[in-house]
């Protein structure tokens, strides 16, 4: 058997044991978007950027209420997350231009759930050849932007996503 090591991902892993209370809970009821990284603000659901990415634009689609499974999901729920994520690949496909995109959930924390009794949706994009060997050789991986660049080039379009849903006529 083979041994990869990841060492970009220390900070996440040495912070996740100790970690108290729902970091999704509390952006939902915090009213600093940017301090928590909220991109939008849907009836039942929010969108945030994930603080330890794997790649740029790497965010995530969380319930408000505190829920663990997305099998407790109500039905409007169910549907308002489709629906936000289409608009975070259009945001992202705006932004970034990536190849394809991984888009999963980690259900329970034998699954590798970092936030294991409130589920959540990773969208990340992905370009062909952005895994490199810099993590491997060179203990370190290489992001072309910070989280508040990030933040400044999505947090418009979701805006603009926003105002197209609301100007669109019900069906």
């Amino acid at each position: 058997m083979r041994y990869l090591t990841a060492p970009w991902r220390a900070g996440y892993v040495r912070r996740a044991l100790p970690m108290r209370g729902c970091f999704f809970c509390a952006a939902v009821k915090g009213r600093d978007d940017r301090a928590a990284a909220v991109l939008f603000r849907g009836r039942s659901h929010i969108v945030l950027l994930n603080r330890f990415p794997y790649t740029p634009g790497h965010l995530m689609i969380a319930p408000r209420r505190h829920v663990a499974g997305f099998a407790e999901a109500r039905p409007g729920e169910r549907a308002e997350m489709a629906e936000l994520l289409r608009t975070a690949l259009r945001a992202l496909r705006a932004a970034y231009a990536p190849h394809g995109f991984n888009v999963g959930m980690n259900l329970g924390a034998s699954a590798g759930a970092g936030v294991a009794g409130h589920y959540h949706l990773h969208v990340v994009p992905r370009w062909t050849g952005d895994a490199n060997f810099m993590p491997l050789i060179g203990a370190a991986k290489v992001f072309i932007e910070d989280l508040d660049t990030t933040y400044r080039k999505l947090r418009p379009l979701f805006d603009a996503g926003k105002r197209r849903r609301a100007a669109a006529p019900s069906r």
